[in-house]
């Protein structure tokens, strides 16, 4: 672990969110976090929209969330529930834990990122790390990056996407499926006007002139951009 960055979100978690696709996982997590610390609650989602709803419904201080959902691609659902939860500490429990995507996971707004199949010791290990405000990566873990930022890699990509609200991630989401901004309205039950000014906040933030260029930064920051090249 390293005690590299300091967040003002450092606190004793009392309620967590597990959000993960898979039973047995959420089951499991359950049980080693109410082992390894004194949540009043904790509940699960599988889905990143369940996950939102939830939030909204009652906050969590902490939320540990799997990359690979069945309803969103890539970092997009860290990024979103970040802006959504900006309070919450966010911790990623996956199974693709090279150097670049806990990299990448850090740069998107993650507090901590740990191994899917690591030990209960590893997740008390990150708890521990989160309320005294420190960034949690696992023993190993090198920045391929060297801590360099804004020099056109996925990483710089993710840091641009990560600056966008939540209701602009999911315009961002909807344009890169090639919707149009009056299909993009009906979706959102939004006036088109509206959908207008959030394209150009978004073109603007990215740095891009078009809606083509600001695909081509959303798929930067793609799993298939940020693994490495032969998984």
């Amino acid at each position: 672990m390293t005690d590299a960055a300091m967040h003002p979100r450092a606190q004793t978690p009392t309620s967590a969110l597990v959000v993960d696709d898979h039973p047995l996982f959420c089951d499991a997590l359950t049980l080693t976090l109410q082992s390894i610390a004194d949540f009043d609650t904790v509940r699960t989602a599988g889905t990143l929209e369940a996950a939102m709803s939830a939030l909204e419904e009652q906050p969590s201080d902490l939320i540990i969330l799997d990359l690979n959902l069945p309803d969103v691609n890539g970092l997009d659902g860290l990024v979103r529930l970040r802006h959504s939860a900006p309070r919450a500490a966010i911790l990623i429990a996956s199974s693709m834990a090279d150097n670049r995507m806990i990299c990448h996971a850090l740069k998107a707004g993650a507090d901590g990122f740990v191994p899917k199949h690591s030990q209960r010791a590893v997740f008390r290990r990150a708890i521990e790390a989160l309320e005294t405000g420190r960034t949690f990566v696992p023993d190993g873990y090198i920045d391929p990056e060297g801590g360099n930022d804004g020099d056109g890699t996925p990483g710089d990509a993710i840091g641009r996407l990560a600056s966008l609200t939540n209701q602009q991630s999911r315009i961002l989401s909807l344009i890169c499926e090639g919707k149009l901004n009056k299909q993009i309205a009906f979706d959102l039950s939004i006036a088109e006007t509206t959908v207008k000014a959030h394209v150009t906040a978004i073109m603007r933030k990215l740095g891009v002139h078009s809606r083509t260029q600001a695909v081509l930064i959303a798929q930067e920051a793609r799993f298939s951009k940020v693994l490495p090249g032969d998984e």
